[in-house]
């Protein structure tokens, strides 16, 4: 018989222990922040009817889903993003949940793009939304959320970088082009990554303004670069004011990204890691207000690695409750890449701390109730299944990572005492074995 090549599909990976272990540190580090807040965790399935992800996150998504009928023949797809599914969720479920409803929900979402650096056609999504509220209280906890998450991760230069909607929709409808908002709000989400010059083409193209307009969008999507170097937020909300006068939607867009920014640094968000980016958009057409995208201060290049925003029409399609929301998604995927690439992340094959070898065949019920007494203290111990040649067990824990192993030979036991070796710094001392939980305090966990 012929052997099936092992191999996966293309935007899809494995991932082994060393990538494993980082992956669910972050996921826990997430979980512990949220629940920080009072977000409460939930789950939906990863297939839905077609028609509950269809036209939600615009044209584009809709081409990226993973669409087909099951052997029931209902028309279902793959999730592409964790929003859709929650806005489905609260209709279903409103009368049991209560609001306002804090939720978190980490799980896989499958888009159908091409790949690239960080972005792959499987991923992780970590998501935290608020729903039922409209007060700008729920925008400034997002953004709060989002700056803690990034320090308990380990960042100190990142930007938060915050928009609104209201404020872009309503120039634009300043600017004649009140019909044709989506391609021209999708074209100056591209500003990072294209450049002025083809943005302004595609605005010209894909929205059929002219020129002159292009170049007005570009001068608003711009206007920090026309202020004095030094200007912070606070003077380009004043210049915003000029081009907001007018119209009803740009007005309140302004007055809601002033209040957010300037009661986000009352809460204590510094203002180089909270700042207002005209650029930012959000190319998802459910948005509606506050819109958040975060850059990483080491590597920009990476793209946002949490973004998010309100949208408070989004469950209209499923209830005539109102139901409005706000949120924001981690990229766990594109954040483990730039960790890596930042030299963030600890290259270990090991989820326990310490290593036990089994050295005296004739001592199995003493080496478990030792590995059994240190677990019962909190320590991660992981215990070598057979009795090999020490040299080999100590050179498995060190490819592996271990921090330290407790090494117990027929003289140790008679003596109660253990070897406790440094595997970094190639050291041992020999210590009591009554003691070792005190003289192991630094790796509990």
């Amino acid at each position: 018989m012929a052997l099936i090549e092992p191999r996966t599909l293309k935007g899809f990976r494995d991932y082994l222990p060393e990538q494993m272990i980082p992956r669910e540190r972050l996921i826990e580090t997430a979980r512990r922040v949220y629940r920080s807040y009072g977000f409460l965790p939930i789950d939906t399935p990863a297939l839905e009817y077609a028609e509950i992800l269809t036209g939600k996150g615009g044209d584009e998504s809709d081409k990226q889903l993973y669409r087909f009928q099951d052997h029931g023949g209902r028309d279902v797809a793959l999730r592409f993003d964790l929003t859709v599914p929650l806005a489905r969720f609260v209709a279903q479920y409103s009368n049991d949940l209560g609001l306002p409803f804090k939720r978190y929900h980490i799980a896989s979402v499958w888009r159908g793009e091409n790949t690239q650096r960080g972005r792959y056609r499987e991923f992780m999504q970590c998501d935290f939304d608020t729903i039922g509220v409209e007060h700008i209280a729920a925008d400034i906890e997002v953004g709060c959320v989002i700056h803690d998450l990034l320090r308990a991760i380990g960042f100190e230069e990142f930007r938060v970088r915050v928009n609104n909607r209201k404020l872009l929709t309503g120039v634009l409808e300043k600017l004649e082009l009140a019909g044709k908002l989506v391609p021209v709000l999708r074209a100056i989400d591209k500003l990072d990554k294209l450049g002025a010059d083809k943005v302004a083409e595609e605005i010209v193209r894909e929205a059929q303004a002219t020129p002159e307009q292009a170049r007005a969008v570009l001068r608003f999507a711009n206007l920090r670069e026309s202020l004095p170097k030094d200007a912070g937020d606070d003077a380009l909300i004043a210049a915003l004011r000029e081009h907001a006068r007018g119209n009803e939607r740009a007005e309140a867009g302004l007055a809601e990204l002033a209040t957010l920014v300037e009661t986000s640094r009352k809460a204590g968000l510094p203002a180089e890691r909270l700042q207002i980016d005209l650029s930012i958009a959000r190319g998802l057409d459910y948005y509606t207000g506050t819109v958040f995208e975060t850059v990483l201060g080491a590597l920009p290049s990476i793209g946002s690695v949490c973004s998010g925003g309100r949208y408070d029409n989004l469950a209209q399609l499923y209830t005539k409750e109102r139901l409005p929301g706000i949120g924001a998604s981690l990229g766990l995927d594109r954040l483990l890449a730039a960790m890596e690439e930042l030299g963030m992340v600890e290259k270990r094959r090991a989820s326990a701390s310490i290593f036990v070898p089994f050295f005296d065949a004739a001592r199995l019920a003493d080496y478990l109730t030792l590995c059994a007494r240190l677990r019962k203290a909190g320590f991660g111990v992981e215990f070598f299944p057979e009795p090999k040649k020490l040299g080999a067990q100590l050179k498995y824990a060190d490819r592996r990572g271990f921090k330290v192993a407790l090494v117990l030979g027929e003289d140790e036991w008679k003596n109660g005492t253990c070897q406790v070796k440094d595997l970094a710094a190639q050291t041992a001392r020999s210590v009591p074995q009554s003691a070792l939980e005190h003289e192991l305090a630094l790796f509990r966990g």
